[in-house]
């Protein structure tokens, strides 16, 4: 299982071959992807070596660096190339979660001019679910089980409503 960091380094990469430093800054606090999701520099080159070791991204070759060492210039593997497939299509499972790999799959799909559509109705579908759920247990609650159910699902409602104001 990869993380979100992971999974967004995996993505950047996928996008064509890269180097580490591009994808840092643009997972910066200011980079295009930061914005949705920052991952710090460390985080990166840990993430890289590790998709490296799952055989989801590998060294394609190295080059001078503009001042400093050499770059090992990585590509995706066949295995990554599927995997950020099937990630970018996939719904997140918990409303919780939509702030951040939600909003950071539409950043990077947007990148690869994927439509944020077929994701936004399937996150819709997931939410719709999850909302119903939370209903039904609520009012079977009392005490702060409810208040606490009562949370939940007024977080869902929101979220539905943020997917349709962007659908």
């Amino acid at each position: 299982m990869l993380s979100l960091a992971e999974w967004i380094v995996l993505t950047l990469v996928d996008e064509g071959p890269t180097h580490g430093f591009a994808i840092a800054a643009l997972t910066a606090e200011d980079g295009a992807v930061g914005r949705a999701w920052h991952v710090p520099r460390p985080i990166v080159y840990r993430s890289l070596d590790r998709l490296g070791a799952l055989d989801l991204a590998r060294v394609e070759s190295t080059e001078a660096g503009a001042r400093g060492p050499r770059r090992s210039i990585l590509t995706t593997t066949p295995d990554g190339v599927r995997e950020v497939g099937e990630w970018l299509d996939r719904p997140v499972g918990h409303v919780r979660d939509m702030r951040s790999e939600l909003l950071v799959k539409l950043a990077l799909r947007l990148r690869r001019d994927l439509p944020p559509g077929p994701l936004v109705a399937a996150q819709r579908e997931t939410v719709a679910k999850v909302r119903a759920a939370i209903e039904r247990r609520r009012d079977a609650e009392t005490g702060f089980g409810r208040i606490l159910l009562t949370w939940r699902y007024e977080n869902a409602l929101a979220a539905e409503r943020f997917l349709d104001a962007v659908s």
